[in-house]
């Protein structure tokens, strides 16, 4: 392991705005995150797959009343952007170190407001279905934490992530309600849906000439 990830798994280590395993509240703050970590009532919401945080950061900037929680597996990752909100005042902003397959292990049942699930790893094999983060066994999970009629908002560049999680509610498959999605969110009337956000992989698909798909619903 490099010197650098070293480095920034120490800062994690002694970070409040990091909740991973080895601290005491790691898989303590189920239904608990508004008043034992944010000490506030403000709406919930939680960024899937992270990376370095630059949805969950540019987010939190713009709604300084809104909680923002990313979730992801890698420590170094998480560093960039919880280094960002440090840096800028964000109390607002915190980051979940765990697996997306634990996420019920750490927020409780309807205590989230908005979920988003920014350009996740599309998994294309077949045998790999399972591990989509836009597949059924995910889907139920959000279902379970999201508040009633709280939003699952998705975004990606792949064609293919997008035209699945789409064929899975016209099958019926999931159940949703006021759906809406656009395969060019940029030429579209939900362009400031996204607030402006970009993610450094976003940016860099859209400059090679990917339309970036959009989608967001809540469950029936």
């Amino acid at each position: 392991m490099s010197r650098k990830k070293l480095e920034r798994f120490k800062d994690n280590a002694e970070r409040y705005n990091v909740v991973q395993d080895g601290k005491s509240n790691f898989g303590h703050l189920i239904g608990k995150w508004r008043e034992e970590h944010f000490k506030n009532d403000n709406d919930l919401v939680v960024e899937l797959g992270c990376g370095r945080g630059e949805y969950t950061v540019g987010l939190g900037e713009k709604m300084l009343d809104t909680n923002f929680v990313g979730v992801d597996i890698k420590g170094s990752r998480i560093w960039v952007g919880s280094s960002y909100a440090i840096a800028n005042g964000l109390e607002n902003v915190a980051f979940l170190r765990t697996q997306i397959e634990l996420l019920d292990k750490h927020f409780g049942a309807h205590e989230i407001d908005e979920i988003w699930v920014t350009f996740p790893d599309p998994r294309p094999k077949d045998k790999d279905e399972k591990k989509r983060l836009t597949a059924p066994r995910h889907m139920d999970v959000y279902r379970k934490l999201l508040k009633e009629n709280g939003w699952l908002k998705f975004k990606t560049d792949n064609t293919f992530l997008f035209d699945y999680t789409l064929e899975l509610i016209n099958e019926g498959m999931l159940k949703v309600k006021n759906l809406i999605y656009t395969h060019d969110l940029y030429n579209s009337e939900y362009m400031d849906e996204h607030f402006g956000v970009k993610t450094k992989y976003e940016k860099l698909f859209y400059d090679q000439g990917e339309n970036i798909k959009y989608m967001k619903f809540q469950f029936a």
